[in-house]
């Protein structure tokens, strides 16, 4: 595939129960959680050490935006080092509250929906082209993006007409329009919102809002995997014809209702088909695409991915209950109704709804699947460790995550933003770091440099 940068900003659900009858504004939690990733100090918005952007969003939601990736298997790594960071704040936060007198529980999950029917996102970020006509290119990717969840949908109990019943898609509810600049009053399938941060001559940002949180890692290598793959080969020419849906909005929420996945779409032409077969014409495509092109390891394993994911939902959904969120959840909300005789609307799959998302790994539902090797992983917990406190190698978060230890270890104050970065009250010029692909800058080299030479010569 073409050399692009990736990035995913989760917003997460916060919750705080008490001992006892304390109010305490959740603002106050949030504080205590900041505490912990930066200390002797409350930001609303932090860049942290491995280049990741840590920041309270809307809704006074902990939102954590991964580094500038390079590559899909970078970008799940650092997604999953987001979870780790927020769960390492949880001690911390709870022994703060202790000093202050209270007492009781914090809880971070990695979800899309409040109990009050509220709804926050995962935003996908794809670095593209700025010659290739954007609109064109949304328009082909429309049908993929709907239907793209019946592999990355984290799944939802809902209530219609008074019954509860599993949903596919937690944010497919909350879409309103094929695209919008807006990602909260008018919620849409792309967002149009044009800021690239890196040269707006040569490229801009594909702004994706559509999408699920996903505890599952195989469901985000393939979320962002193959919108990759079907992005690079728009751009290149390979485009699908006679995809265009009737009414994609609808067709978003028809799909997410139906778990069998044999619900038809109706097309702009009057065709129908499923979004299983609409995703095999991407597919298709894709691998036509990748004919043209030298080898390319990367591409070709996400497409073979794809493809056998795709053939086993056709077939049976209930095979991947260890590598797709929905269907993991699905299958262990099955087995505690046989067991425990109770249908969709009981309280405690409610719960259990909820519990699947907590990120702290003793608790989070996900997290005991994985414990009892029953979710496949895609990296290793030594990478997602050491992804806590690195930036990736062979992208800007580098210069960016390299600075920022070197300004905390020489106790200077520092401004950072995704392009550009300063060191406070010494050489106060702002060094632009607009290309993301590249890992090193020389004039933040020469300013370390000097930095470090006047603290050796006092």
């Amino acid at each position: 595939m073409k050399p692009r940068i990736f990035g995913l900003e989760n917003e997460y659900g916060l919750i705080f129960s008490p001992n006892g009858r304390i109010y305490l504004p959740i603002e106050k939690i949030l504080g205590y959680i900041f505490e912990g990733l930066i200390p002797n100090s409350w930001p609303s918005n932090a860049f942290l050490v491995n280049g990741a952007r840590f920041y309270q969003d809307t809704g006074c939601h902990p939102e954590y935006s991964t580094p500038e990736c390079d590559s899909i298997e970078d970008l799940v790594v650092h997604d999953k080092a987001g979870e780790r960071l927020l769960e390492a704040c949880l001690p911390a936060a709870e022994e703060r509250l202790r000093e202050e007198g209270l007492s009781g529980s914090i809880y971070i999950f990695k979800n899309n929906t409040d109990s009050l029917g509220n709804t926050y996102g995962c935003h996908e970020n794809f670095l593209m082209r700025r010659d290739v006509d954007f609109w064109k290119v949304t328009e082909q990717l429309i049908p993929f993006f709907v239907t793209r969840q019946i592999f990355a949908g984290a799944g939802k109990v809902l209530k219609v007409s008074g019954k509860a019943q599993m949903f596919i898609s937690q944010r497919a509810q909350h879409i309103h329009e094929k695209t919008s600049s807006s990602t909260t009053s008018s919620r849409s399938i792309i967002n149009t919102r044009d800021e690239p941060h890196a040269d707006a001559e040569k490229y801009r940002r594909l702004h994706i809002i559509v999408g699920d949180s996903n505890m599952s890692e195989v469901a985000t290598y393939l979320k962002v995997g193959t919108a990759a793959l079907v992005l690079s080969m728009i751009e290149d020419g390979y485009t699908v014809a006679r995809m265009e849906l009737d009414d994609p909005v609808k067709a978003i929420r028809e799909i997410a209702r139906d778990t069998t996945l044999k619900k038809k779409i109706k097309l702009e032409d009057g065709r129908e088909m499923t979004a299983i077969e609409i995703q095999r014409v991407y597919l298709e495509r894709a691998m036509e695409y990748l004919l043209s092109l030298d080898e390319d390891p990367v591409a070709a394993a996400i497409a073979r991915q794809w493809e056998s994911i795709l053939d086993r939902l056709e077939d049976d959904p209930m095979q991947l209950c260890q590598e797709l969120d929905w269907v993991m959840k699905k299958r262990l909300m099955l087995q505690y109704m046989e067991k425990k005789g109770c249908g969709w609307d009981d309280p405690r799959i409610t719960m259990m709804d909820l519990q699947y998302h907590d990120v702290k790994r003793t608790r989070g539902l996900y997290y005991l699947l994985e414990k009892q090797e029953m979710a496949e992983r895609m990296v290793s917990e030594d990478a997602v460790q050491h992804a806590m406190t690195n930036p990736p190698q062979t992208t800007r978060a580098k210069v960016r995550g390299d600075f920022i230890r070197f300004a905390r270890a020489k106790n200077r104050s520092y401004t950072v933003d995704w392009t550009y970065l300063k060191l406070n009250g010494y050489w106060e010029e702002t060094i632009l770091c607009m290309d993301p692909f590249s890992s090193s800058n020389r004039r933040v080299e020469e300013l370390l440099s000097q930095v470090s030479s006047q603290r050796a010569f006092r």
